[in-house]
């Protein structure tokens, strides 16, 4: 199944009332069990109550993924109203408090709020994961120390967390610098193989540091589950287009590099601080900032770092069948992210009524509407 390169997409939202798009904090009785009688195994919980996921299957046509993911997001949407409440996609939901919300009630979730104490409260953000399918694990590794470089791109494409705590931010994506609070987050070491990968996990495990490799949340990661590499550095998409316009560059682009074993096989210590730099660089400016180029030693805006990586990647992309999806990325790049959509929002809103937080309930319309759209 290697040469296919199946992929799935998974997608967190904060569950809101449905008036007021405000976050629910506690779910009301029998809402999650409707949601798995209409979803399946498609839904599952999140650390807070307030978050759910939901996950397409594994897919070889990007036209097939899309409509399971805007099906998904319409079935949720009615199981949801049918309790009061609603969904949202974004990286961070505009007036939430974190203080305020409630954990999931599970094995796993209480021994990580035993362990990440306030910091697991704090973990009010929502992404999207994309898993490619590489069956091989020295592949898996490999590929993730070498598509390192190219991890800021993700992130300025689908930033959509400019607000936090009914604050603007002055980031475009705010979400990474609250997540990366966490331990084993961020963008992962330069791993030589997957030996050296399974010894640092093992040693982990074997300290009873965790117990076992679904508790590394690197910004991309071998899945513990799946035969994959999972991408999880991107914001939660608000437009399910942007959702699935990402994870077809991450395909394509880990088509290209087992391709390719030559491009980046030099990446090492220089190369990850340069992406760490980027890394910022995306949250702070999204698609309007630049990127520090290596091999220059100069700045490139992220608008011509997007058009240089859809250049390399569109003969995968033709041949992976989503090239169209791929070009998605040109009208990110021209109109821009949920990010710059949101923030738009609340200036206009802000400028007709003068009021703060009237501009913020019109940012949590806008994306209570959209998300479902």
């Amino acid at each position: 199944m290697s040469g296919q390169y199946r992929f799935g997409i998974e997608e967190e939202f904060f569950v809101v009332d449905a008036a007021t798009h405000a976050v629910q904090r506690r779910m009301p009785a029998g809402f999650f069990e409707h949601l798995r009688e209409q979803l399946g195994e498609s839904v599952t919980v999140e650390l807070l109550q307030s978050q759910l996921e939901i996950a397409t299957a594994p897919a070889t046509e990007v036209g097939d993924a899309l409509q399971e993911l805007r099906d998904l997001r319409y079935r949720a949407g009615r199981v949801a109203a049918s309790h009061g409440l609603g969904f949202i996609a974004a990286g961070t939901h505009p007036t939430a408090n974190w203080d305020s919300v409630r954990a999931t009630k599970a094995n796993r979730y209480d021994g990580l709020m035993q362990d990440l104490q306030m910091i697991g409260e704090r973990n009010m953000v929502c992404g999207l994961h994309v898993h490619v399918e590489l069956p091989d694990p020295d592949q898996r590794v490999d590929v993730m120390r070498r598509i390192l470089p190219y991890l800021p791109h993700f992130i300025a494409l689908a930033t959509s967390s400019p607000f936090w705590g009914s604050k603007q931010t002055g980031l475009m994506g705010y979400r990474l610098a609250a997540y990366d609070e966490l331990p084993r987050t961020g963008l992962p070491e330069l791993f030589e193989d997957n030996a050296a990968y399974q010894q640092y996990v093992d040693a982990l495990v074997g300290a009873r540091a965790i117990t076992d490799s679904s508790y590394v949340w690197w910004a991309i990661r071998p899945s513990q589950k799946h035969p994959t590499l999972e991408l999880r550095a991107p914001d939660a998409c608000t437009r399910v287009e942007d959702a699935v316009a990402i994870a077809a560059l991450y395909r394509s682009l880990v088509r290209y590099l087992v391709r390719n074993p030559g491009h980046n096989a030099a990446v090492g210590g220089v190369h990850r601080a340069i992406a760490v730099e980027n890394k910022w660089r995306a949250q702070r400016y999204g698609i309007h900032g630049s990127f520090v180029d290596l091999e220059s030693q100069q700045a490139i805006s992220v608008r011509d770092a997007v058009e240089a990586l859809i250049s390399l990647v569109a003969d995968d992309a033709d041949a992976l069948g989503c090239l169209d999806a791929l070009l998605h990325l040109r009208t990110i790049a021209d109109a821009g992210t949920s990010a710059d959509m949101q923030l738009a929002v609340f200036q206009e809103a802000h400028h007709r009524t003068g009021n703060k937080g009237e501009a913020l309930q019109a940012v949590q319309n806008w994306l209570a509407h959209t998300t479902l759209q």
